[in-house]
């Protein structure tokens, strides 16, 4: 059997039948970022390396890409169910994403695609505009940007001025409901937080949104036990004046929702 066959016969997600949308129907959701075609159910086996995973498809062996660099340790265990995402095309070296994994111990959904938070925060400046309520009274200018040795992802307009944003994936929840980033030590994240830091400090604005993905958590930290480097410049961007916001989504295999700010606790 190959693998399109094996995935056109694999168990949907039940609320495409059934026309999913009670989320947004029945809850306050500020934006949505829907995947492409339809999710299709696997058992998880093991990860390959840090961008592919081997999963069982409709039982078949089927290699499939993992969109983070993240350890995702505590999500991704042998056996467990997981959704995939087609993403057919010639250039790729997998057909399907690994895009979804239960909340462990829980109901739920943990959406791990770290692509997600760009196309959320882009799409909720495009439909809210100024009253959008990750960055109120800001619109798009650029995404991308350059800002010293780094780009980060949105460059903002500001009543104050430009406003340069850096959006971090969380997919990790540790005890007591708190969200956590990072789940693997971060060079790259910790220079974000220092370019941010210079700037503020210069007379500049800077921001970070830390979006989790899940809807479980309660507030945010840096996890200082994993990368305490990280948490020591993300302390010093907030001392220097970078503004600091947390959101936390609604998930079903499919659809990933902005829900509810979260406090960041430092």
């Amino acid at each position: 059997m190959t693998a399109k066959r094996a995935f056109e016969n694999a168990p949907i997600f039940p609320g495409e039948r059934a026309g999913y949308g009670n989320i947004s129907r029945d809850i306050k959701a500020w934006g949505k970022v829907c995947l492409p075609g339809r999710q299709a159910k696997a058992l998880f086996k093991a990860r390959l390396n840090r961008f592919a995973a081997l999963v069982d498809l409709n039982g078949q062996d089927v290699r499939a890409h993992v969109p983070n660099s993240g350890r995702l340790a505590e999500l991704l265990l042998p056996g467990t169910p997981v959704f995939l995402t087609p993403r057919p095309g010639g250039h790729r070296k997998t057909a399907f994403d690994l895009s979804f994994a239960p909340i462990p111990g829980e109901e739920g959904w943990v959406c791990i695609d770290s692509r997600v938070p760009n196309l959320l925060l882009g799409e909720t400046l495009a439909s809210y505009q100024e009253d959008n309520p990750l960055f109120r009274g800001c619109t798009l200018l650029r995404r991308e940007p350059a800002l010293g040795e780094s780009r980060l992802d949105f460059l903002l307009d500001s009543p104050e001025g430009p406003l340069y944003v850096e959006v971090k994936c969380v997919t990790l929840v540790t005890s007591g409901k708190r969200a956590r980033f990072p789940d693997a030590p971060t060079d790259r994240g910790r220079r974000h937080l220092e370019e941010l830091t210079r700037l503020t400090l210069q007379g500049g604005r800077g921001g970070v949104l830390f979006l989790v993905q899940r809807p479980d958590a309660a507030a945010f930290s840096p996890h200082d036990a994993m990368d305490p480097l990280f948490g020591k410049a993300l302390r010093r961007a907030e001392e220097a004046g970078v503004r600091l916001k947390a959101w936390k989504c609604l998930v079903e295999p499919g659809e990933v929702f902005l829900y509810k700010e979260i406090p960041v606790l430092l």
